[in-house]
């Protein structure tokens, strides 16, 4: 294992209003992966403070569409919960926090950082950047509909003339927002570049008292002892970085409290993960639908076990349980290309969305 940067100094503990969380280390909303099964897993692992579905449309959940129904599944070991909601009509988004209140969600969480055109062009994600006025009025409308905890994760701005962000918390803070997350990027950036710790810092720093908590190429101990110590924010977000190695979160608490940590799960370790996963996904869900929602998270499962790419591909072409278990059968026996069974692997190079952000 690398070595680690010195044991930090002790914090107070990390509030969204009255929500104490059990850690700083927080699991960011991700499309497509931050559903229940994976929830539960980092969960099991430890180390979590908050973890956040996937993006839910507002229109969705109040229609009551199945598919929107399913990513706010939950169950008593998955708390505390938030739902990340995403629409640019006050009303409707009122009317979601309301309904989800009502389900026992303990928090709230306002996208405006989803950079995806297909949610820019209708009015929400990171386009609410660009309309001040109306996001602020939305945004106190949700806020003034629920008694459980509101909050705001956004980018820094559009683009680098428009780094709003700093606006926006403060705006956010008057209005009751009790937490602002930041992607250290703007929209335009989409994920090109690197973050802009110091971005994230006017944001600490144009806040009176709500925490602010960072996010963006977190992938180790390092960069998030980076992002807390140039930021001052007061917890970290991570995404990515969670995908590649769902032990990260424990693995920072350790830091935090004894200045060590233990390492990754081995291969063996990771294949007894996925299988859980994908276990609690068949609970969920039947086999038909279960398999192909289950390729992409497979995918960063194997690439993390360093399995060769010939048997991956037999993985994702799998199209029933009896394909699936005979491909997890050949991945058991060849094991991984490089690093042992049983001892920590060589870490994974992780990939972001590329080319243009209005193609996405």
């Amino acid at each position: 294992m690398k070595s680690l940067p010195p044991q930090p100094d002790s914090r107070p503990p990390l509030y969204y209003g009255a929500l104490e969380l059990e850690s700083r280390y927080l699991l960011s909303p991700l499309a497509g992966y931050t559903n229940l099964p994976f929830r539960r897993i980092v969960r099991e692992l430890g180390g979590v403070g908050l973890a956040t579905t996937d993006l839910v449309n507002a229109r969705g959940l109040l229609e009551g569409s199945h598919k929107t129904l399913q990513l706010i599944q939950t169950c008593p070991e998955d708390s505390p919960f938030a739902v990340q909601i995403f629409g640019s009509e006050a009303k409707q988004m009122s009317d979601a926090a309301q309904l989800l209140e009502g389900r026992g969600v303990d928090s709230i969480d306002i996208n405006m950082g989803c950079p995806v055109n297909r949610i820019v062009k209708g009015g929400a994600g990171a386009s609410m950047m660009c309309r001040p006025e109306d996001t602020v009025s939305l945004v106190r409308s949700v806020v003034e509909a629920v008694k459980i905890p509101v909050t705001v994760k956004m980018r820094l701005g559009w683009d680098d003339q428009n780094l709003t962000a700093p606006f926006f918390a403060r705006e956010f803070e008057q209005v009751g927002v009790v937490a602002v997350a930041i992607h250290g990027r703007t929209r335009e950036q989409g994920f090109r570049g690197s973050v802009n710790h110091d971005g994230i810092r006017q944001v600490v720093e144009a806040v009176e008292s709500i925490p602010v908590i960072g996010n963006g190429d977190v992938t180790s101990i390092a960069d998030a002892d980076f992002m807390l110590r140039t930021t001052g924010c007061a917890g970290v977000s991570i995404g990515r970085g969670a995908l590649a190695n769902p032990w990260i979160f424990r693995q920072l608490v350790q830091w935090e409290q004894t200045g060590q940590c233990d390492p990754a799960g081995s291969f063996d370790a990771r294949l007894e993960l996925l299988l859980r996963q994908f276990r609690y996904l068949l609970e969920m869900t039947t086999e038909e639908r279960a398999l192909p929602m289950f390729r992409k998270m497979g995918h960063w499962y194997l690439k993390s076990m360093r399995v060769k790419p010939a048997l991956r591909h037999v993985f994702q072409c799998a199209q029933n349980l009896e394909e699936f278990d005979d491909a997890i059968k050949q991945i058991a026996a060849q094991g991984p290309t490089s690093g042992s069974r049983s001892g920590v692997l060589p870490d994974m190079h992780i990939p972001v969305p590329g080319g243009p952000v209005e193609r996405w």
